[in-house]
């Protein structure tokens, strides 16, 4: 049989040339067929918003994401749909408020509540309905193979020591996702490093850091779908607790700080880092195959950062995770989209986890269905800058106790620049201006009681709207005396 070699020689000198000047200049496979954009979807775990180098942590290098912020539009303004992990999940996943999903807490049998509260914690959910409809269930009707890699925590496990979900028709493989890699009821990894102790993920080579065996997954599922759209929904674990980096990382940062770069743990920087790593393995890989012009990538976290423990000590925000100022709900979002969003832009408008579904069903092609609400608006007129988004206020309602049980029990909204939260132990409410005050520091109610009250029924108007449960008197509660 004449081999490949044999076969050209006998093309004529004309032939040969311009075959080899197409075979050279061929573009990749999905070059020649533009259709439905890739999606890149990573959620970083409790990141703040002030802890990449791209929005002001100085001392921690984040080369990968700064370049794709610089590449796309970064957001200033942006919000999880919750102050903690797994309603900021469902929501973005859903596109529906946690307050309509009724699932507002951390996953957890266990309850939070300060000894002696006045309020107890509303009914929640422990894990997302499988009659819930999530975004990668829609994508799979434009074609896209939807993979799925990191935290879920949209389920519960089964009792310890057992880590694996007490129902498995909760985890993602049933709810749109073609794949499950490491994602359960567990709030964090019990380990970074394998062997993993995770019925999720097998386990690698002894000592293998976590974030990098998910990237290594999440471009092994973009190569083997490389020729249809795909969602990679990469769901890091980094930078949740308990804190842990590669000895390389540590020792830099130890010898940052040790120089007199401002940070709060050197262990924390590392992971960032870390988590920006496996980012630019992603974006490589898209490069590698020819996809990146075709391809949407988010880049977020899912709640306010830990109080204290992020950026280089206390930010310009009030608090943190697990409460409702802004500290709690701000996070940083960076959306790349060739051709889309325009380089280097950054956006002052405020918008929402809650956006994610929608953003993404447009730009596969999809429309919403009606018969399901969403709460969320898409971006794609404000990515493309062709127009501005039409709602007016975003909403939050947190009827719970987060793990550290300091937190009110309250719920938000935010209309303009104005900001009120409605307490439920003692039926009051706070009003600010977040232009002049993004710290939250001067309570206005009492100055603008007419708009506080306004805010107050369009908030209240909300709560029934969505059906949201509310937090229950304490029965055994003593009131302080006078």
């Amino acid at each position: 049989m004449p081999t490949r070699p044999r076969i050209a020689a006998r093309l004529r000198p004309a032939a040969l040339v311009l075959l080899l000047i197409a075979t050279a200049w061929a573009p990749p496979a999905r070059a020649a067929r533009p259709g439905p954009p890739n999606i890149v979807f990573v959620m970083i775990d409790d990141l703040g918003l002030y802890d990449l180098h791209c929005y002001g942590f100085e001392a921690v290098d984040t080369p990968n994401i700064d370049s794709l912020a610089a590449d796309g539009m970064r957001f200033t303004h942006a919000y999880a749909g919750a102050p903690v992990c797994s309603p900021a999940r469902a929501g973005a996943v859903t596109g529906q408020a946690p307050a309509r999903l009724r699932l507002t807490n951390h996953l957890s049998r266990k309850h939070f509540a300060p000894e002696d509260a006045a309020v107890l914690d509303a009914p929640t959910l422990l894990n997302l309905p499988q009659s819930t409809v999530t975004y990668a269930e829609r994508l799979q009707e434009a074609g896209y193979a939807c993979g799925f890699f990191g935290k879920w925590h949209l389920s519960v496990n089964e009792p310890w020591p057992s880590l694996r979900a007490e129902d498995p028709s909760t985890l993602p493989d049933q709810q749109g996702f073609a794949n499950n890699v490491a994602g359960n009821g567990s709030g964090g990894p019990r380990t970074w490093f394998s062997p993993y102790n995770n019925p999720y993920l097998p386990d690698g080579p002894d000592g293998e850091y976590l974030p990098y065996r998910l990237a290594d997954e999440a471009t092994a599922f973009m190569r083997a779908h490389r020729d249809q759209p795909f969602l990679i929904n990469f769901w890091n674990f980094t930078v949740h607790s308990p804190l842990g980096t590669t000895p390389e990382l540590l020792e830099k940062y130890q010898a940052k700080r040790k120089a007199g770069a401002k940070m709060s743990s050197p262990v924390y920087a590392g992971m960032i880092e870390a988590t920006d790593h496996v980012v630019g393995r992603l974006l490589s890989t898209l490069d590698e195959l020819g996809l990146a012009e075709n391809t949407m990538v988010v880049v977020t976290s899912d709640n306010g950062g830990i109080f204290k423990l992020t950026h280089a000590g206390p930010t310009p925000l009030r608090l943190g995770k697990g409460y409702l100022y802004d500290g709690g709900l701000r996070v940083p979002l960076l959306v790349r989209w060739p051709g889309k969003a325009e380089p280097g832009t950054t956006h002052g408008a405020r918008v929402s986890h809650l956006d994610m579904f929608p953003t993404f069903l447009e730009a596969a092609g999809l429309t919403p269905r009606p018969e399901r609400p969403l709460d969320g608006e898409s971006l794609v007129p404000l990515l493309t800058e062709q127009a501005q988004l039409q709602r007016d206020a975003i909403y939050f309602h947190y009827p719970n106790y987060a793990w550290h049980g300091k937190n009110r029990l309250g719920s938000v909204i935010i209309q303009g620049d104005h900001k009120l939260l409605l307490w439920y132990d003692d039926n009051t409410t706070e009003l600010y201006d977040l232009a002049a005050d993004p710290g939250e520091t001067n309570d206005l109610a009492a100055q603008h009681p007419l708009l506080a009250q306004s805010l107050e029924e369009n908030l209240r108007d909300w709560l029934k709207k969505t059906s949201a449960a509310m937090p229950m008197a304490n029965p055994d509660h003593v009131p302080a005396t006078p």
